[in-house]
């Protein structure tokens, strides 16, 4: 809605719409007609009640703190004791350099936040209308409290109203300078910001509804006196933030939680949602220093609960019969690349799934009992609870299975070798943050980990990060994540067409035809994916360093495109003490470790058998640089980093005209290895 004056709401429409959630955040109805009146006008009169001073620290250094200034101090039950607070930056974590660096426009200007206060070595710095002593003094409602974030998107965009009041208070002397990405006074911004912004989701029109990337993290920083006040465990205040629909605006919310009197500091709570001890001592620590050496850094696989709570909805085959082999062509249902399914003497594209041989669907299939009695003869392109391995925290449990029970020395872990050290941020988190502050204390390398969801596609919400309290603050956001070390060592390849050395990673189109016994089997055909610039260990929000997925990049990133039977030369050449045979014979043997451990529990623990079933997964690989424990020799070891339902094949289809149809062809009818162009690693 626009927020013209036909279109802003009744208070009684006001409490019908919004009664429930505010209700929900802890907003009395007391303050329900205020909080309408202030929304409807953009009233910002918290400079009316409250103001900032400055508070000396014991190490010498003067921040500041918001206060309340109202002589008869103010009480919880006052109806008008509810403010809004404006959001000054609002971004997403992969833009962040960019904005500060650059106007809308591509305009350089000087775009530092500066409510990121305190930076060592950078002098502090107040304007002139500041004074320098402890006095309490007034920001007004008009200058502080300014209407900044009415235009456009809630992604991306900083607010030039208040860049020059923020870098004062930052304690940066700017006076206009223009910033480059690389300046050190942008990467202590990006490293300081997570003490000071907060999150809350947005949904994403180019999304389904109730689909898991639906919900969109999005970052803000609230003004310089939101981003003013501070935590205590006994707060003053409560925040929120809250999007109000006729003017399509997001505010934060705050009102009191106790009665407050003259100069009496506002201080909320940053873990008011976690009353667990040890989880509530984790999600401080940005703020809250703590000793984490007596926590545990072991962990278990995964409860059998865990599974159980997922897979609550599909149903599980009960019939052992063997479809029989058909005669003449398979009518064939799928949504996958079937522009490339060209072989019309064996297959015949069909629309209804009720006249197919085989079934071939873009989502899940939820109730096998009802194939295995209703059509047993119907071939079905995925297994019972194949989930297990395309959930990142299901991954990474099972990579936990096929290793050894035992404790962690910070050296060796109990992972396999191919499987990079692993925590599930929702029931891990002390567990990590003890085996980070640990490797930092250590210095074995620079820590550097990678944070992804559970199960979202397309490089969403990944951010890889040395920030301790980037990775907690990013526990924060609505979609569960697993934080792995990252792959400070990787294997390079160097780009001849930019002349640099870049990270790359593998995709391996993993057939598997059966559960028990197993039998698995890789395409010869695989796919190499390259970054656009030379990588090194800094700039890790720089996607084009350290990412090798491009397509949905932004701007519409070229791809660096290289057939497998193009790499396998320029692999060795550039690598003469190793054999792309060898390499690859140990790729697949890792990528067998990992099927066995998948198959190796019943469903819904591990994939469920099923007579009917024939899949094909895409698992991503890469190699890293790694020393022999035995001989002290620089090998390549292979890491697995995740296995992806329906593997995106398109350009294997295109320089290979006969992929799918071999593939197909493989699954389906059960046609010979040789003939099809796969490798059987059963016994690899």
């Amino acid at each position: 809605m626009s927020g013209d004056s036909s279109e802003k709401l009744s208070f009684e429409q006001f409490c019908d719409i919004y009664k429930e959630v505010l209700a929900s955040n802890g907003v009395t109805p007391h303050l329900f007609r205020a909080l309408h009146r202030k929304l409807e006008h953009e009233i910002f009169d918290a400079g009316e009640y409250f103001s900032l001073t400055t508070d000396d620290e014991s190490d010498g250094n003067s921040k500041l703190k918001a206060v309340l200034i109202n002589e008869d101090g103010l009480e919880v039950s006052d109806s008008n004791g509810i403010f809004l607070i404006d959001h000054a930056w609002t971004f997403q974590p992969r833009e962040a350099r960019s904005q500060l660096c650059n106007a809308p426009g591509g305009t350089p200007k000087t775009w530092v936040v500066g409510t990121f206060l305190s930076v060592k070595d950078y002098k502090f710095w107040y304007s002139t209308d500041y004074p320098n002593n402890n006095s309490i003094y007034t920001l007004t409602p008009k200058q502080t409290f300014q209407r900044k974030n009415r235009a456009g998107s809630p992604i991306q965009r900083l607010h030039t109203t208040s860049q020059i009041r923020m870098a004062e208070l930052m304690g940066y002397s700017v006076h206009g300078e223009v910033f480059n990405p690389d300046d050190d006074i942008v990467n202590d911004v990006l490293t300081e910001m997570w003490k000071y912004i907060h999150t809350y989701s947005s949904h994403c029109s180019s999304v389904p509804p109730n689909e898991a990337e639906e919900k969109v993290p999005i970052w803000y920083l609230m003004d310089e006196f939101g981003s003013r006040i501070r935590h205590s465990d006994e707060p003053t205040v409560k925040i929120v933030p809250f999007h109000y629909q006729p003017t399509g605006t997001t505010y934060s919310l705050m009102w009191l939680t106790q009665d407050m009197e003259y100069a009496d500091e506002l201080t909320y709570d940053f873990a008011f949602d976690e009353r667990d001890p040890i989880l509530r001592k984790c999600k401080l620590l940005p703020w809250v220093g703590a000793d984490f050496s007596d926590v545990s850094t072991h962990t278990n696989v995964l409860p059998d609960k865990s599974y159980d709570v997922r897979y609550t909805n599909e149903t599980l085959p009960t019939g052992n019969q063997i479809p029989g082999k058909k005669e003449g062509k398979l009518k064939i249902f799928t949504e996958y690349h079937r522009q490339y399914l060209t072989d019309v003497k064996n297959f015949e594209i069909v629309e209804n799934r009720e006249e197919a041989d085989v079934i071939y669907p873009a989502t899940s299939i939820r109730d096998y009992k009802y194939f295995s009695e209703e059509r047993p003869d119907v071939l079905l392109g995925m297994f019972p609870c194949e989930q297990i391995i395309l959930c990142k925290d299901f991954f990474a449990d099972i990579a936990k299975r096929a290793g050894k029970d035992g404790k962690c020395n910070l050296v060796s872990w109990w992972v396999p070798p191919w499987h990079p050290v692993s925590f599930n941020l929702h029931s891990e988190f002390p567990q990590f943050i003890s085996y980070f502050k640990q490797r930092e204390n250590e210095g074995l390398d620079m820590n550097v980990w990678i944070c992804r969801p559970w199960n979202l596609a397309r490089g969403l919400e990944i951010q890889v990060t040395n920030n301790l309290n980037e990775i907690i603050r990013l526990r924060e956001t609505p979609i569960p994540k697993v934080v792995s070390k990252y792959i400070e060592h990787p294997v390079l390849f160097h780009r001849d067409d930019i002349n640099v050395k870049v990270k790359f990673d593998l995709r391996f189109n993993v057939l598997l035809t059966s559960v028990e016994p197993m039998k698995l089997y890789v395409c010869k055909v695989f796919l190499l994916r390259f970054a656009n610039k030379e990588f090194a260990l800094n700039n890790f929000d720089d996607y084009q360093q350290h990412y090798t997925v491009m397509n949905y990049v932004e701007g519409g990133t070229k791809l660096k495109q290289i057939n497998y039977d193009q790499f396998i030369p320029m692999f060795e050449d550039q690598n003469p003490d190793f054999k792309w045979e060898d390499v690859e014979r140990n790729i697949h043997r890792c990528i067998k470790e990992f099927f066995i451990s998948a198959t190796s529990r019943p469903a819904p623990y591990g994939i469920g058998h099923n007579q009917q079933s024939r899949a094909m997964y895409g698992i991503d690989a890469m190699l890293e640089w790694r020393d022999d424990p035995q001989t002290g020799a620089h090998v390549m070891q292979p890491v697995l980093l995740e296995c992806n339902f329906m593997p995106e094949n398109s350009r294997s289809c295109k320089h290979f005209p006969n992929f799918l149809n071999d593939v197909f062809r493989f699954l389906f009818r059960g046609d010979d290895v040789a003939d099809c162009n796969v490798v059987d690693v059963t016994d690899v």
